[in-house]
């Protein structure tokens, strides 16, 4: 969640040829993940506009607030892409689309942008995936995270019917996609490196978050789960499977001297004490395969800038990224040598390199290009950013 990547309308020429076939998307939210905001770099729809140019035919929303709808289609309808959204329909569940989608509407990608709370479940009315692999069977999802709001053997039990139905999935840690987390995983593969611990901290600019939501952890999940996910997902990504019963956490809570903050947006008051989100959560843990990580998660900054870097040491190797929100730097540190080399990566959007990568397979098949977040390995973060969110808990001085 951070407001620094600048996603005004330019769709490159190379994407706004001809082309006699339309390729039919379905989205699901009319909210800020599909349609974007002021509070962040999020805009699935302004990434498929870029990658399909005129191709792109969204046939229909589905969102239960109607008038939402609307009024984002109404945007679109009066910009420059609007032949896009022109025979664009808006329904208020996946039920009421499939009865009366006609074969021309029949969806080729299906982008799922609806609360985490409405999916990654077998429970009825949170088993959205489940919904669409019997309604809409074999059409590929895309599925923004965290990948679920619910207990964690359910979505992984969502998981193994995606994987039982082949239908294509891929979720959106999009941070694995950046040019200079493929470099990192690159200098570990050519140089035949095994990752000995990962360092990570992400901390965001509180003052900004006015949702009132976020601020609830019986809604939003906490901070590590809604907002941390993504660095928790890299420092999976780098070391590979955690050993769950070793995240040990600590938090810093609301109620103690170190969590009072002056700035906050919204009436915490509004919150019950028992819901209020820590200020500070730091965790560690073992890899299965023997290597160490960490991850620090704050609510602690003002302004409108996040401080968000991950460190991966190997034997002779230090990679630390920093700031791979707005403007991505790589420092490399080698064998042989104390100076580190720095590398920077202009105008990289991991946001667009997700959904282009995923429509590349959908089109050409794994030869064209690579998925890198399976719902299953999604799952996994999940069941991450959950044990540390108990793990602080358990260790918290706060007493009802």
């Amino acid at each position: 969640m951070t407001a620094m990547l600048d996603v005004s309308y330019i769709i490159p020429s190379w994407a706004t040829g001809s082309s006699s076939e339309p390729y039919n998307v379905l989205l699901i939210g009319a909210g800020n993940v599909n349609f974007g905001s002021d509070e962040g770099p999020w805009n699935h729809s302004y990434r498929l506009e870029q990658k399909l140019g005129s191709r792109l035919r969204v046939v229909a929303v589905i969102d239960p607030l109607l008038d939402r709808t609307d009024a984002v289609l109404a945007k679109k309808r009066a910009s420059f892409v609007k032949s896009a959204y022109e025979g664009t329909k808006a329904y208020k569940d996946i039920v009421e689309f499939a009865k009366q989608m006609t074969p021309e509407d029949k969806p080729k990608l299906i982008v799922i942008g609806s609360p985490a709370d409405t999916r990654g479940s077998d429970v009825p009315g949170k088993d959205l995936e489940l919904q669409l692999i019997g309604l809409l069977p074999g059409i590929p999802l895309f599925i923004e995270k965290p990948i679920a709001a619910g207990e964690i053997p359910r979505a992984f039990r969502v998981a193994k019917s995606i994987e039982e139905s082949q239908v294509l999935c891929s979720a959106g840690y999009m941070l694995r996609y950046l040019k200079a987390v493929q470099m990192m995983k690159q200098i570990i593969r050519e140089n035949n490196l095994t990752v000995m611990s990962t360092i990570a901290c992400y901390a965001c600019a509180y003052e900004q978050i006015l949702k009132p939501d976020w601020w609830n952890k019986e809604l939003s999940g906490g901070p590590v789960i809604e907002q941390g996910t993504h660095f928790c997902d890299l420092s999976r990504y780098f070391g590979g499977d955690v050993d769950i019963d070793s995240v040990q956490a600590h938090a810093v809570g609301w109620d103690e001297a170190p969590g009072k903050l002056s700035k906050i947006g919204i009436d915490e008051s509004k919150i019950e004490p028992v819901n209020r989100i820590p200020r500070v959560t730091t965790a560690n843990w073992k890899y299965k395969n023997g290597a160490v990580g960490t991850f620090t998660h704050l609510v602690a900054l003002q302004g409108k800038t996040y401080a968000c870097e991950i460190e991966v040491y190997c034997d002779g190797y230090l990679l630390k990224l920093v700031d791979p929100y707005n403007a991505p730097v790589l420092r490399v540190r080698r064998p042989g040598s104390d100076a580190e080399e720095v590398h920077t990566f202009e105008g990289d959007d991991p946001f667009f390199s997700e959904i282009s990568n995923f429509i590349d397979v959908i089109d050409h098949g794994p030869q064209a290009a690579e998925i890198l977040s399976s719902f299953e390995d999604a799952c996994k973060t999940y069941e991450l950013t959950w044990a540390i969110r108990l793990a602080s808990e358990r260790s918290s001085t706060y007493k009802k």
